[in-house]
């Protein structure tokens, strides 16, 4: 238990964080200002050894219900590459590599992050939050991971498409293995 409360979940919404079960939870809020700024404010305060992002997001090909791994964060609000601000960060590596004995089924790769739904460029999966929050924990020297359960394809106009109870069940299901899984890869 005490590996646990080592580590800080961070989710958008109430409906993405699973119950906390020894660790910190985080509801950040939507968008990527208040994520930023709720994630910096809790690293600070609890000083975890690691950042655990989770919650629903879209995609182009992957299939709702879908699970993927983010091996890197995009913030496509930017336009692109800029002097000032990285506009890609790297998932810290033995947490990908975690998350994936966690969830052997799950899809790997990038996730972009925009403050508008449909904001992404050529993203294959778009989320709101998860650049930011792993941003605030690059800068607190945090290693962070995002983990994302899919409930749309980018682009869908019906929302009565989208899945998010469905989503919503998946990503909370996944977070305690996961969480174990990091937990027990920690110095």
């Amino acid at each position: 238990m005490a590996e646990l409360s080592r580590i800080l979940v961070v989710a958008a919404t109430p409906r993405e964080l699973a119950p906390a079960d020894g660790w910190t939870a985080l509801c950040c809020g939507v968008g990527p200002v208040d994520a930023a700024a709720a994630t910096a404010a809790a690293i600070a305060a609890h000083r975890p050894a690691a950042v655990v992002h989770v919650g629903i997001a879209g995609a182009r090909t992957l299939v709702p219900l879908s699970l993927v791994i983010g091996t890197s964060a995009r913030f496509d609000d930017l336009g692109g590459p800029t002097p000032w601000v990285p506009h890609r960060l790297t998932s810290a590596p033995a947490l990908v590599a975690a998350a994936q004995r966690a969830l052997p089924g799950a899809a790997t790769g990038e996730i972009a992050t925009s403050a508008r739904v449909g904001g992404t460029h050529d993203a294959e999966v778009e989320a709101m939050e998860g650049y930011a929050v792993l941003r605030a924990a690059a800068l607190a020297g945090v290693p962070a991971v995002e983990v994302r359960a899919i409930s749309n394809r980018i682009g869908e106009a019906d929302r009565a498409q989208w899945r998010f109870d469905e989503a919503f069940a998946a990503i909370t299901a996944a977070t305690p293995a996961l969480v174990r899984e990091v937990a027990a890869c920690l110095p």
